[in-house]
């Protein structure tokens, strides 16, 4: 915990020196869960991450994710509604935290990664999570390949849990 708020000050205070203004410091909580490791909640000036993925990637959080979320606190404050990861994003995150400006993390998500369904195209499998698998089951929307194009079709009616 001291190193996640150690790091957000550093870029904080990096922001405020680029700016010339002072930031008040966002609230770190740990209410985030699936595969998602932090989320800005841009109105309550409010960090969440995701606690299961912070154990498992501590250095990343404090070089990657700590910045990344709050560029978007940043980004909210000096221009208002723009594009999540548009320029003005990639802006604080390149010219001030110098930081790359990665929009996905890379981390193992099989401990968070709940139930998938597996739908088959014409080139590949690929994994669903419960919600995508209800919606299409619902007819509410249809998935397709975005290597071949096909629409993807459930392959049998076996869960898999967790990559097991």
């Amino acid at each position: 915990m001291h190193q996640l708020e150690s790091s957000l000050q550093v870029y904080l205070k990096k922001a405020e020196l680029a700016l010339e203004c002072t930031f008040p410091t966002p609230e770190l909580s740990f209410q985030v869960r699936g595969k998602v490791a932090g989320k800005a909640y841009l109105q309550q000036w409010q960090i969440r991450l995701n606690p299961t993925l912070l154990i498992e990637n501590q250095q990343a959080f404090v070089e990657q994710v700590i910045p990344h979320e709050l560029a978007h606190l940043i980004t909210y404050h000096q221009f208002g509604r723009v594009k999540p990861h548009g320029k003005e994003w990639r802006y604080v995150m390149t010219n001030i935290f110098r930081c790359p400006p990665e929009t996905y993390h890379a981390f193992d998500i099989s401990s968070v990664q709940g139930e998938t369904f597996t739908y088959q195209c014409q080139c590949q499998t690929h994994q669903l999570s419960i919600r995508r698998h209800n919606k299409v089951k619902q007819q509410q929307t249809r998935y397709h390949c975005s290597l071949c194009g096909t629409q993807l079709k459930l392959l049998n009616k076996e869960k898999v849990i967790n990559g097991l």
